[in-house]
């Protein structure tokens, strides 16, 4: 076999479904073997930072590995912000860029697309991927692709392969499959041991789940662990979503003061936090109205559990799991709290829309006629998001590059089958919009609700002098039906509502609902945010 298809039968193996990506002349090789192969499915998008959106939405969502295809230069530094968001939130996407030949490379010619040199690209990925490598040696290509893949599973980050494009069709051997990492039975052991004893000795234990549980497909264990211990449990910020379709006691998520009153408390005052693939970044722990002193924490996070003053190296979250829950008995009682009633019943008045109403009248839906997946851009569209019932999403909660959703929905789509709810604001929209005119190529109909406000409200609400958050009027309703699909512009409750059961009603094209917000109107979880972040920086 070429060494493409060697490459393309790894990733396969290794949990890639669909390849997303846009050729150019450097990648225009690979690609005619990517397509004429058929190995996996190819989905080509306009802009490169759309396609790793994508890519990255579609393994947050399914699992397994993400891949982006690319060209050399002009393609792979076009993609590097959505990969960085990538790196960021541990979502395990491989970057496949072309790359000149050999003989070019050595021709002491300029290159297009060259950077500084030739290896500026390869550079530029070293500080934003956990691993790397030129497939510029046929006998090599297997171990390094062996390589590469398995650490991009194991840290669940992105990796960087680059594939010189007079390479593409030389005979190549199968890649071999890597065994797993060894894990020491008596650090693991002791390692649990000392947890349980926390957990034991703890008076308000709680349990968080964060993003590296969907990453590593740890949902049900965690759920399980969860009610075997019982701990009540709450997600991260950038958690929001784990545990929609699982028995677990979920309070919530932790927000800190943009929280609930009662999930902050619990939080904030555990004396044993155990922190299951949270990250312990700002936007999860930034705005806490209690500094949580990470100290008298378990955190499980990056293939370590560190409690207190000493770490437990080499210890992955799902033998850590695994091992808890052949430790552990049967189910105890499950802990006592006050469930969050999610808004709902929008009346169906002439009243202008709010951003909650918004939440209210998806939860209104959802009641209705089913739970969808939800890909949300970052602004108060995300905060929005807060406010609508547990269930599956995908957003760029820490990393917060705007541009993310309708990319991200698409790439949803595409991963799962199901129809997704997209959730953006009118500047985000303006990045990535225009990529809902590949829907109709690929059968593909979300449901976007635009939130406009013709700003960019929540930087206005950082800093409401500057007039450089005025947006205006773009008319992406009227745009709607140039891409292929239907628009809806609307003002009021009433229309909000007709809207979205005409969107739920209508299927084969994707349906845009343009929603008129009032500037300055926001939503009562982002005002807390805001207020919380605007209290820690006059403490600073």
């Amino acid at each position: 076999m070429s060494l493409t298809e060697a490459l393309l039968h790894a990733l396969k193996r290794h949990g890639a479904s669909q390849i997303f990506g846009i050729p150019g002349d450097f990648a225009l090789p690979y690609f005619r073997i990517i397509e004429e192969s058929g190995i996996l499915p190819l989905i080509t998008l306009s802009h490169e930072p759309a396609v790793g959106f994508a890519a990255d939405a579609a393994v947050r969502i399914n699992g397994g590995l993400g891949v982006a295809a690319v060209t050399y230069g002009a393609g792979a530094l076009n993609m590097v912000n959505a990969v960085a968001a990538a790196f960021a939130e541990k979502s395990p996407v491989v970057v496949l860029s072309g790359g000149p030949g050999r003989g070019e490379s050595a021709s002491g010619l300029l290159l297009h697309h060259q950077a500084k040199t030739l290896d500026s690209q390869f550079q530029i990925y070293r500080e934003i991927t956990c691993d790397q490598t030129r497939l510029d040696d046929a006998a090599r290509a297997p171990a390094d692709i062996a390589r590469v893949l398995a650490r991009c599973l194991r840290q669940s980050q992105p990796v960087y392969i680059e594939i010189p494009r007079d390479m593409v069709a030389q005979p190549c051997q199968e890649v071999p499959a890597l065994p797993g990492t060894p894990i020491d039975p008596q650090a693991l052991e002791a390692c649990v041991d000392e947890i349980l004893q926390r957990l034991e000795q703890a008076s308000d234990p709680v349990l968080m789940v964060g993003v590296e549980v969907r990453r590593f497909g740890l949902e049900q264990q965690a759920a399980e662990l969860a009610r075997r211990l019982g701990l009540p449990v709450v997600t991260s910020l950038m958690g929001r979503g784990l545990l929609a379709d699982a028995d677990a006691p979920l309070l919530g998520t932790y927000m800190g003061v943009a929280g609930l009153a009662d999930v902050t408390q619990r939080v904030e005052q555990s004396d044993s936090l155990f922190l299951l693939g949270v990250i312990v970044c700002d936007t999860n722990f930034g705005v806490s109205s209690t500094k949580i002193d990470m100290r008298k924490t378990i955190q499980a996070l990056d293939e370590q559990v560190t409690m207190g003053y000493h770490t437990y190296p080499q210890i992955p979250l799902a033998a850590l799991v695994a091992r808890l829950l052949e430790r552990v008995g049967p189910a105890r009682p499950a802990p006592t709290f006050e469930r969050y009633n999610f808004p709902r019943h929008m009346p169906a008045d002439k009243a202008p829309i709010a951003p909650l109403d918004i939440a209210t009248a998806v939860n209104d839906l959802m009641a209705v006629h089913g739970k969808m997946p939800i890909a949300s851009d970052m602004g108060d569209c995300f905060f929005t998001a807060m406010d609508i019932e547990n269930t599956a999403l995908v957003a760029p909660g820490y990393y917060a590059t705007m541009g993310f959703g309708v990319p991200a929905g698409l790439g949803l789509q595409a991963a799962t089958g199901q129809r997704p709810l997209i959730l953006v604001g009118d500047g985000a929209f303006q990045m990535t919009g225009m990529e809902l005119g590949n829907c109709k190529r690929y059968g593909w109909d979300p449901i976007v609700l635009l939130l406009n406000n013709e700003s960019w409200e929540m930087l206005r609400t950082f800093q409401p002098e500057s007039a450089f958050n005025d947006l205006g009027q773009w008319g992406y309703a009227e745009m709607a039906a140039g891409m292929g699909g239907h628009g809806v512009r609307v003002t009021t409750r009433s229309e909000l509502q007709q809207a979205l059961e005409q969107a739920v009603a209508t299927r084969g094209r994707f349906e845009l609902i343009e929603i008129c917000i009032p500037r300055g109107v926001l939503s009562p979880t982002l005002e807390r945010f805001v207020a919380g972040v605007k209290r820690l920086n006059a403490l600073s």
